[in-house]
């Protein structure tokens, strides 16, 4: 399947930016499931300073304001070939160990609520525990979007019983962790099928597996994902992989807008 992607940022501000940097993460790259056909990313209103690898092996593009700016809108786009593999991404390959990704965050520390989650999961094997631990989250914790604010953490969904997708895979990353897996956050695209505009990119988890290497686990949807998901950026926690960081001075009265849209090709 060969999917078409757009995505657009716009920020307005009141006052003008006198300084500003942002790390943007949207550029997919290449794997066993998804070919990269074509990608590129404009800005107006700034100018794209350098790209670099982050330790997670995402792509990361800095781009800086215009001075006395009082608008910049940034646009991503491209195509992408993708192949089903039943949401297997395969051996885990750097530059961080694998070892990293037991690290627990604060927003992936398990709590109380958490950990009650976790009693609940069953299976004989490795495999079977991480789709039950997908099962039970989305079970137990509704999808509603606005539900929660982007600083939740895993325990502060947990205990809400309501999030989106960034707060389900936080509380499977955390479960996953604390089962004794390697996990990471993982952002990208998903072609609906009631759309093609969308108001967010998605999220969802991937975990280590013996043999298998890293599996992706989309809790929101219970299901591994599949030749509509196109991978974009990983790390620890949803921080790491966010597709717009950054910081700047002035800007006061700040609005923003993002359109998405991804349909097949």
């Amino acid at each position: 399947m060969r999917l078409q992607i757009s995505h657009i940022t716009r920020y307005a501000f009141q006052d003008p930016v006198q300084y500003g940097l942002e790390q943007l993460r949207l550029t997919p790259k290449s794997n066993r499931a998804q070919t990269v056909l074509q990608w590129q990313t404009s800005v107006e209103g700034g100018r794209k300073e350098l790209h670099y690898e982050d330790y997670h092996n995402n792509r990361v593009d800095l781009i800086s304001f215009d001075r006395n700016t009082t608008e910049l809108t940034i646009t991503s786009q491209g195509q992408v070939e993708l192949e089903e593999t039943h949401g297997v991404v395969g051996p885990h390959k750097g530059p961080g160990p694998l070892w990293l990704y037991e690290k627990v965050t604060p927003r992936t520390k398990v709590g109380p609520r958490t950990r009650a989650l976790i009693r609940q999961v069953d299976g004989e094997t490795e495999l079977e525990r991480l789709h039950a631990l997908c099962e039970v989250i989305h079970n137990a914790v509704a999808y509603e979007v606005g539900a929660s604010d982007s600083s939740w953490t895993a325990e502060d969904s947990a205990a809400a019983g309501k999030g989106v997708c960034q707060d389900h895979a936080h509380i499977f990353i955390a479960g996953a962790r604390e089962m004794g897996f390697p996990a990471r956050y993982v952002s990208g695209f998903l072609l609906m099928d009631d759309r093609i505009e969308q108001d967010a990119t998605h999220a969802w988890a991937e975990a280590h597996v013996q043999g298998l290497g890293w599996v992706g686990f989309d809790v929101s949807n219970k299901q591994s994902p599949d030749i509509r998901y196109v991978r974009v950026a990983t790390g620890l926690d949803y921080q790491e992989a966010a597709p717009v960081t950054g910081t700047r001075v002035g800007g006061n009265g700040e609005s923003l807008s993002v359109d998405i849209v991804v349909q097949q090709q």
